[in-house]
């Protein structure tokens, strides 16, 4: 009997009709070589609109300079706020813990003084 060929076995019969065989997968590339492609890509077509619209690359690279310049201002902003801030927060920290330290040392004080009085007290 002659079957049709999508029918026919594979040489290594014992894995089933050719449909059913699971696909060997090769891996991919490394994942971030794919990024910086396609973020290169993104900038060569900025670059290129740009240009039209400004009629010129120098132009377009110039608009390009001042964007990335002033999202680099605005990074740097958000840097040295979130120092400052979180030198406040430890400033503050401190304080508080200094205070609870104190009020911890001047409650065993009293505990002590409380102690030592009830055992001279005690014959």
């Amino acid at each position: 009997m002659r079957y049709l060929q999508p029918v026919r076995m594979a040489d290594d019969a014992g894995s089933g009709p050719v449909w059913t065989r699971a696909k060997r997968h090769k891996g991919g590339g490394v994942p971030v070589v794919g990024l910086l492609i396609g973020a290169l890509g993104l900038l060569g077509a900025a670059t290129a609109g740009l240009a039209i619209k400004e009629r010129s690359f120098a132009g377009a690279g110039e608009t390009l300079d001042k964007a990335l310049a002033s999202v680099i201002d605005f990074g740097r902003g958000l840097v040295g706020q979130a120092g400052e801030e979180a030198t406040e927060a430890a400033d503050e920290t401190a304080a508080a813990a200094t205070e609870a330290a104190e009020k911890a040392a001047s409650a065993a004080e009293a505990g002590a003084e409380a102690a030592r009085e009830e055992l001279t007290t005690t014959p």
